[in-house]
């Protein structure tokens, strides 16, 4: 049988779907799986596709490693952008700031 692909759905979904192929799922970072729901599934080992004989044991992760991605923090940033440049946001042509002189 072949893996589905389980990453993107929630932890409620993927279980589902595992158990209706006949695989088990293990989740090495939460130790608190059963009651896990609407944590999303972010990497899968086997990969989706894979051949597996039934009642396979299928590892999801919800929490990227470090070094894998993820959002991260990005504020503050350090240094500061340089100054200049556009500030404000330009009115749009033929706005209501806009002035026409006639000949």
């Amino acid at each position: 049988m072949r893996v589905p692909r389980l990453v993107g759905l929630m932890a409620v979904d993927a279980r589902e779907t595992a158990r209706a192929q006949g695989l088990l799922l293990n989740a090495p970072d939460r130790p608190d799986f059963p009651l896990a729901v609407v944590d999303y599934v972010v990497r899968q080992y086997p990969r989706p596709g894979a051949e597996v004989p039934r009642d396979s044991m299928v590892y999801v992760w919800f929490d990227f490693g470090p070094g894998e991605g993820g959002g991260g923090v990005h504020e503050p940033r350090t240094p500061r952008p340089p100054r200049g440049g556009l500030r404000r946001e330009l009115d749009e042509p033929g706005g209501p700031c806009m002035v026409l002189s006639s000949p």
